[in-house]
């Protein structure tokens, strides 16, 4: 079967399980003509445990007025952020370093919260990934 042809490709960042008609959930997918509530609904379903979190969701809309999105959890600085309990890394990270520092412990935790978001099954590459957005923060990773 042939793959609909697609009229956009959307991204957006939405508190989980509190999508809404309001903008920017609305404005955004009714410019295209599509049901909102068949976002709105099955986003909040999929997304209820993630209340709090800001999720990304990635919306195809194909020329048919139809859709298929995935979500995506938070960004990995958040969760390392979140992690450390602080507000933003160093703003220069190759000199001033962070005085917390991200434990292994940590960094698996947000490897295995992460690798589900991506294409692979590879925690250990995952947490390459998370250590050098960490070290990209000017936070230091132990061990």
């Amino acid at each position: 079967m042939a793959e609909k042809p697609i009229r956009a490709n959307l991204k957006m960042k939405i508190p989980g399980g509190r999508a809404s008609a309001a903008p920017p959930v609305g404005s955004t997918l009714g410019q295209y003509g599509v049901n909102m509530m068949d976002f709105i609904n099955p986003f909040n379903d999929m997304t209820k445990d993630m209340q709090g979190q800001t999720v990304t969701a990635h919306i195809t809309v194909y020329t048919d007025r139809t859709m298929k999105f995935r979500v995506v959890g938070a960004p990995t600085d958040d969760r390392i952020r979140a992690e450390l309990g602080i507000k933003k890394g160093s703003g220069k990270p190759n000199s001033e370093k962070l005085p917390q520092k991200l434990t292994q412990a940590q960094l698996q935790k947000i490897a295995e919260e992460k690798a589900h978001d991506m294409n692979t099954d590879d925690v250990e590459a995952v947490k390459k990934m998370v250590a050098g957005t960490a070290r990209s923060m000017g936070v230091e990773v132990e061990g």
